[in-house]
C-alpha cells in the first residue's frame, strides 16, 4: 500500500485520532444492517451484523473481525462496509462476545489469540453461503486472531478461505502491550479502552460473582492488569505474560497456507515498528505491507477544495482490492 498523510497530520497520534473522530467513512449512504444472533456451541451467543445492500447471489463474502472494544459502529467497519457496498460483494461483521451491545452469557468474554472462535465463526458463514468465496480481514486485535487462526489451522485454513488480511494488528502482543502502557499512549487510549472494558468486566462479575478479584479490578490502571486479572484467568492462561506469549500470531506466520496480508504503518502509537515482522519471519503466503504514516488503523486521505474532513476509504480499498485478487 502506497500511503502519505495529510501534511497537517503528523504523526501516528493524530492520524489515528482524526481518522477515528472526524472522518468521513462512507462515500454512498451509510450502511444499514440486519442483525442475527447465533449460538455457540458452549451455550453463549454471538450477534452477526450483516450489510444490507445489493450482491450477486456468487459474489464474495468478506467478513470484518473488529479490534478491541469495537463493532460494527467502527469507522473502519463503517468504510469496509462502503467498500463492499460499491463492489457488490455481501459483508458482515461477527461481534466478539459481548461486544454487540448486549453482555454474553457464558463466563468468558473475548481475547486476541482466540483462533477456535475464528475457526467457529468462519465455518458457519462457509455452511451458510457455500456459493459465495470467503475472504476476510481482521482489525487490530481481530486480526491477530484471524492470522492465528490461518497458522494453527494451515491447509484447512486455506481451503476454508481464498485469503485473509489484518489491518494494524500487534501481532507481537507484549510489544503493544508495552507500548500501549506508557506516556500519552496511558494516558490517552488506555483510559479509553478501560472506560468500557472494566464496567463490562463489573457486570460480567454480577453475572458471576467470585470470578476474579473485584477490588483488584476496581484499581486497575492499565492493559497488563486488566489482562491479568480478567483475560488471561478467564481464557485459560496462567497471567499476561503467558497469555501475550501464546496468543501472538508473530511466531507463528511462516505455518500461515492461506494468501495472507499484514498491514501495519510503521508510525503506530499501539504496535512498536520494531515489533513488526521481517519477510525472514514470514513465508511465502504472506505479504507484508509495512508504510511509514497512517496510524493506528488511521490512513487518513483529504479530499475536497480544502481537504477537509478528509475519509479513511483509502485503506479499505487497498486492502479490498488485494482480497479480491484472489477470488
Amino acid at each position: 500500500m502506497s500511503y502519505r498523510a495529510p501534511w497537517w497530520l503528523p504523526g501516528g497520534n493524530a492520524q489515528t485520532i482524526w481518522a477515528a473522530k472526524c472522518s468521513r467513512r462512507h462515500a454512498g449512504a451509510a450502511p444499514r444492517w440486519r442483525r442475527d444472533r447465533w449460538s455457540t456451541p458452549d451455550g453463549d451467543f454471538i450477534d452477526v451484523d450483516h450489510a444490507v445492500h445489493e450482491a450477486r447471489a456468487d459474489a464474495p463474502l468478506l467478513v470484518l473481525f473488529h479490534g478491541l472494544e469495537g463493532s460494527s459502529e467502527s469507522q473502519y467497519a463503517i468504510a469496509f462496509a462502503d467498500f463492499a457496498s460499491r463492489n457488490g460483494l455481501a459483508f458482515a461483521v461477527p461481534h466478539f462476545r459481548g461486544c454487540s451491545g448486549e453482555l454474553n452469557w457464558a463466563p468468558r468474554a473475548y481475547h486476541s489469540g482466540d483462533h477456535q472462535e475464528i475457526d467457529w465463526v468462519l465455518s458457519r458463514f462457509a455452511s451458510l453461503n457455500p456459493a459465495r468465496p470467503l475472504i476476510a480481514v481482521g482489525i487490530s486485535l481481530g486480526g491477530n486472531a484471524l492470522l492465528r487462526w490461518a497458522a494453527e489451522w494451515g491447509e484447512a485454513a486455506a481451503r476454508r478461505t481464498r485469503a485473509v488480511a489484518a489491518v494494524c494488528s500487534p501481532l507481537d502482543l507484549a510489544a503493544g502491550g508495552h507500548a500501549i502502557g506508557r506516556g500519552f499512549n496511558r494516558q490517552v487510549y488506555t483510559r479509553m479502552f478501560l472506560s468500557t472494558m472494566v464496567p463490562k468486566a463489573m457486570r460480567k462479575w454480577q453475572q458471576f460473582p467470585g470470578l476474579f478479584d473485584r477490588d483488584a479490578m476496581l484499581r486497575a490502571r492499565d492493559l497488563y492488569e486488566f489482562d491479568n486479572l480478567f483475560t488471561a484467568p478467564l481464557h485459560g492462561f496462567k497471567n499476561t505474560e503467558d497469555y501475550w506469549a501464546r496468543a501472538s500470531a508473530k511466531p507463528l506466520l511462516a505455518d500461515i497456507r492461506v494468501p495472507a496480508l499484514a498491514l501495519n504503518a510503521l508510525n503506530d502509537p499501539f504496535v512498536p515498528a520494531s515489533s513488526l515482522p521481517r519477510q525472514t519471519d514470514v513465508g511465502h503466503h504472506v505479504t507484508l505491507w509495512q508504510p511509514a504514516q497512517g496510524g493506528h488503523v488511521g490512513f487518513p486521505v483529504t479530499h475536497g477544495a480544502l481537504g477537509l474532513p478528509g475519509h479513511v476509504l483509502a485503506m479499505p480499498e487497498a486492502v479490498g482490492a488485494w482480497l479480491l485478487q484472489h477470488c
